[in-house]
């Protein structure tokens, strides 16, 4: 009795896998009629969304590797098989050494550490929660790291103002999926822990679909002349928190990194 109800769980568990794996690699999307939708017939993005990912440390398939030295087993980096289309990022040759360079010194140069905001496409799957105010003109996505934020109007896009952290962004519908045309970033931001890299003429189109009523698949495709050979995407689900009250919680974390960026300059009365 017990090995018939263990192999029919275990079968339960690999038809659902295969329905979800087929599901996200169509695109697919549950029936129109079971999804949530807004007074203007949209899809209802409203909520508390989060990613449950390894992209976080490095957006290519990846192995379990330490931590800093001194950390033991704490920040070690979880493995992962990886969110980019294809598995490899397509850097140039000068690019490729520049990552590499990059994820030497990942413990030390990733503006994660400063807290600098982290930029598009990245926010979306660092492990805070963010949420989704959808209106018919505007979609505000604030992000629970360092307190980013950004609003997305609907309607044709417009050229940058200026460079910034978070990029400049447009949003339209076709039909049920929402995109976000994104440009005009700060080239310092990076992509993962991993030192996954871009410059300044990265532009990157978001697609927002909803799977469920609390899981939405997320794709961005990623362009950037300078660094990489051809236009590239990633693809990981977004989940709804459903716990009573879910709501992001304050994480202002420029405090935190006063000490590493500005502790050398603290008066030492010994001198």
């Amino acid at each position: 009795m017990r090995i018939n109800m263990l192999t029919g769980t275990v079968l339960a568990i690999a038809a659902g896998a295969a329905l979800w794996t087929t599901t996200s690699r169509t695109g697919g999307q549950a029936p129109a009629d079971r999804l949530p939708r807004t007074a203007d017939g949209k899809p209802d993005m409203n909520g508390i969304w989060q990613a449950n990912s390894e992209a976080h440390w490095d957006l290519e398939p990846h192995v379990a590797q330490p931590g800093p030295p001194s950390f033991g087993a704490l920040f070690s980096v979880p493995g992962g098989i990886g969110v980019v289309e294809g598995g490899n990022i397509p850097y140039r040759p000068e690019a490729a050494a520049k990552k590499k360079e990059n994820f030497k010194k990942r413990w030390t140069d990733d503006p994660e550490m400063k807290c600098y905001f982290p930029g598009v496409p990245r926010a979306t799957y660092m492990p805070y929660p963010f949420q989704i105010v959808q209106t018919s003109k505007h979609m505000l996505f604030a992000y629970e790291y360092a307190s980013a934020s950004r609003v997305v109007p609907i309607g044709p896009k417009t050229d940058p103002v200026v460079e910034s952290w978070m990029g400049w962004s447009a949003g339209r519908w076709e039909g049920d999926a929402l995109f976000v045309d994104v440009t005009g970033f700060d080239e310092r931001t990076w992509f993962d822990r991993a030192g996954n890299f871009h410059s300044d003429a990265l532009h990157v189109v978001e697609r927002y679909v909803m799977l469920t009523p609390d899981a939405l698949l997320y794709e961005a495709t990623i362009e950037d002349p300078k660094v990489f050979t051809r236009p590239w995407k990633i693809s990981l689900p977004l989940y709804r928190r459903l716990e009573p009250g879910a709501q992001l919680v304050e994480f202002k974390c420029v405090t935190f990194a006063e000490e590493l960026i500005y502790g050398h300059l603290r008066k030492n009365p010994k001198r």
